[in-house]
């Protein structure tokens, strides 16, 4: 008894040795493998259409996946969402409430602000924002920014590059939303330097005695 004891064990041991070093090249045997080693999808990489769908309708007869961002979340560094709904509320009232979350500009950064407002608003605005660009007489109705932007809020020149009005369309695609709001404090240093309003109770400035017609 004590020897098929014996007997049995050595097998069960050469078993396991054998089992256990296998080839370097193929792992050892693994429980529930897909888990183990979970295959990674790129982005844009190409996938088999017999197995993966974008269509939502066909979701329960393959794969879906549709390469987008889960929702509510946001991409690590980018600026929060702009929530302002496209309408005439949006544009006139809660945009207004909207304040520029950034830092205020110098050096490079102002540079680079400078550079993306003659890239994409300069070709019809102007560089000096004056509804004088290159674009403006075959367009038409471009507007002068220098002129507007001392009324409008930090908030509603963004909701205008996010959405469009009248003639201009929406930059949302071409310029991140730090881009626009970089662009809305460039568009600030073109306009000119507010007077200051004199002070209450003040007196008015006496007439030139010299430019009195006796």
């Amino acid at each position: 008894m004590k020897k098929t004891a014996i007997i049995a064990t050595l097998v069960l041991a050469t078993a396991v040795v054998f089992i256990s070093c296998d080839s370097k090249r193929q792992p050892g045997k693994i429980y529930m493998p897909d888990m183990a080693y979970s295959r990674a999808y790129e982005s844009y990489a190409p996938r088999d259409s017999t197995k993966f769908t974008m269509d939502p309708n066909d979701a329960g007869n393959r794969i879906f996946y549709n390469n987008m961002p889960a929702a509510g979340t946001i991409k690590r560094g980018d600026q929060f969402p702009f929530t302002v709904p496209n309408d005439s509320n949006g544009l006139i009232n809660l945009s207004a409430q909207v304040k520029n979350p950034l830092a205020p500009m110098a050096g490079k950064e102002l540079e680079e602000a400078g550079r993306l407002f003659n890239i994409n608003c300069a070709i019809c605005h102007g560089a000096k924002g004056e509804a004088n660009g290159p674009m403006a007489p075959k367009i038409g109705g471009v507007k002068s920014i220098i002129a507007a932007s001392p009324g409008f809020s930090d908030g509603r020149l963004f909701f205008v590059m996010t959405y469009g009005q009248n003639n201009m369309g929406s930059y949302a695609s071409q310029l991140s939303k730090e881009q626009r709001w970089r662009i809305v404090q460039y568009i600030r240093t073109l306009e000119p330097p507010k007077t200051a309003a004199p002070a209450a109770g003040a007196a008015a400035p006496k007439a030139d005695s010299a430019a009195v017609k006796k």
